[in-house]
């Protein structure tokens, strides 16, 4: 993906969402452009990232902790603890349903916000933010529900790409926080993209030290993007 055959836009800096006190930009192909669905699976392997129908890059003046990762799906095994995970969350059922809004989806959405997420500016989204947040009309996206019972208690949001599935965001029922349910989602993404016969699943951007993307480094063998390319994370193997 050159781009002199797309448009790159900056954005203006904002408040960043994991350092206080900095700032951050992004690099953003053109949300006009026609074949974005086309440029999704080479704009992964750039390390870009879909938010609603954005595909961004962190692109910080004074900062490159975002680095994008990957799951090498053909060479993970789950550690002990990721078999626990499993091992707890055999009694769901886990279904491939088409993205969209709904109310189920909706409400639980609203309570994982609330509960997880207070004060982030989005605790009372409403239908019209959860379907510019989650999907676009040319992503290639499914919703990975998980149930038990009749009970919805997670759905990922997952775009599946002919070279990668990227695990866009997850949101769970806050009272089962014993589950690891975002765990669980993840593993059940490997599984997808193990199924399909897809060899990575992008999990975004992994910044080292930082609480928040520790979880990340679990998963192994990961690779990162460096500027020579992507390599597996020293040590995760």
């Amino acid at each position: 993906m050159r781009s002199d055959h797309v448009r790159l836009f900056q954005t203006l800096p904002h408040a960043c969402g994991y350092f206080a006190g900095r700032t951050a930009q992004n690099l953003v192909i053109d949300p006009a452009a026609p074949q974005l669905d086309r440029l999704y699976g080479a704009a992964l392997d750039h390390g870009f990232r879909r938010a609603g129908g954005h595909l961004y890059f962190p692109h910080c003046p004074s900062c490159h902790a975002c680095t994008p990762c990957r799951i090498d799906v053909a060479n993970f095994k789950p550690d002990r603890a990721q078999r626990r995970c499993l091992k707890r969350n055999a009694d769901l059922t886990i279904s491939e349903r088409m993205a969209g809004y709904n109310s189920e989806r909706h409400a639980l959405y609203s309570r994982y916000l609330r509960t997880r997420h207070p004060g982030g500016g989005m605790d009372d989204a409403e239908a019209s933010d959860f379907r510019r947040f989650l999907t676009a009309p040319w992503s290639p996206t499914v919703f990975l529900e998980l149930h038990r019972g009749d009970r919805l208690l997670a759905v990922a949001v997952t775009d599946i790409c002919a070279t990668g599935i990227s695990a866009v965001y997850t949101f769970y029922d806050p009272d089962e926080k014993d589950r690891s349910l975002g765990t669980f989602a993840i593993l059940q993404q490997v599984e997808l993209a193990r199924r399909r016969g897809i060899p990575w699943v992008y999990l975004g951007f992994w910044i080292e030290d930082h609480p928040k993307m520790d979880y990340k480094r679990r998963f192994k063998p990961l690779q990162i993007r460096t500027i020579d390319g992507w390599v597996n994370l020293p040590g995760n193997h």
